[in-house]
């Protein structure tokens, strides 16, 4: 009975902090969940006594676990069709008011309570991460996100601390080239304005608006799966992207519809087929004072979560 009230509370005190770190390892929020629960369920099957830093040994579990679960899964990611796109975390947006596409000139949020929502784990910085091989990557997230010294990472991940020390800066240069990044122009549209603007630019299928939210070789990634109708390649170019999403408007059912939403803590976009079920989520990479990057995720296993 000690066993499983003590559980709890660590239950409560680092659930959050393990899924941080087993999302961000696998760009999946179910695989995320259930690692984390076998984690303190192997932890609530130890004899009293032998786990000495429990914090370390839940991180050492989900880390090890989540190695596991991207080795066993290699060959059907390298049979993915499509790109393939994490699965989104998805939050509703403050103040939206149940706006749709067709109203997201009206929607607005104080920028600080945005910043404050924001966990760091948009579509484009998991795609980074993706690039990352396994070992980096927790390296890198242990240090980055979790802020563990070298020495308890090289515990986790079971290398030396100099080792780890060096891969997480070589980690860290590829998912952050510069390290000071250049500040944003004074006046250019944010996040949230090039978002609204994309939005309204479909709803009103003003095609020359959207161009000018978009820069010039901006991409378009579509997820479909294999299972529903998606782009299998990237589509490059400011123009062709306009082009692909003049097309699909043109195929959507009436009543089909869309909302504001937060996207990995971004402003991103819900869409809903005309029976209300979710039939997509749309996020962004935002450059400077264009969308660079506009993610389409369709595919219907990663939506089951999405409200």
């Amino acid at each position: 009975m000690e066993t499983n009230i003590l559980t709890e509370e660590l239950y409560a005190s680092y659930k959050s902090l393990l899924f941080s770190l087993a999302y961000r390892m696998l760009g999946s929020v179910m695989d995320a969940e259930d690692i984390v629960h076998e984690a303190f369920l192997s932890l609530q099957g130890t004899e009293p006594g032998h786990v000495a830093n429990v914090k370390a040994y839940l991180c050492k579990t989900v880390t090890n676990r989540c190695i596991d679960r991207l080795r066993s899964s290699q060959k059907q990611r390298e049979l993915y069709v499509g790109p393939w796109l994490p699965e989104p975390l998805v939050a509703d947006w403050p103040d939206a008011g149940g706006a749709g596409a067709g109203t997201a000139g009206g929607i607005g949020i104080d920028p600080y309570q945005a910043y404050a929502r924001h966990e760091a784990v948009s579509t484009a910085y998991l795609l980074l991460l993706q690039q990352l091989s396994w070992t980096e990557r927790a390296v890198f997230l242990l240090r980055e996100v979790l802020q563990y010294d070298y020495d308890e990472i090289a515990a986790i991940v079971g290398k030396s601390a100099v080792n780890c020390r060096q891969i997480f800066h070589r980690a860290r240069r590829a998912i952050h080239p510069e390290d000071e990044p250049k500040a944003p122009s004074p006046g250019l549209p944010g996040h949230q304005a090039l978002v609204e603007q994309f939005a309204a630019a479909l709803a009103s299928g003003d095609i020359g608006r959207l161009l000018n939210v978009l820069s010039r070789d901006a991409a378009l990634l579509s997820d479909g799966g294999g299972k529903v109708h998606a782009a299998v390649r990237p589509i490059v170019g400011a123009a062709r992207v306009a082009g692909f999403l003049e097309g699909v408007l043109r195929k959507l059912e009436p009543g089909h519809s869309a909302k504001p939403a937060l996207v990995g803590g971004e402003l991103g976009l819900v869409t809903y087929a005309a029976d209300g079920g979710v039939s997509g989520v749309v996020s962004f990479r935002v450059e400077r004072d264009r969308i660079a990057e506009v993610y389409i995720l369709v595919n219907p296993d990663k939506l089951a979560r999405v409200r």
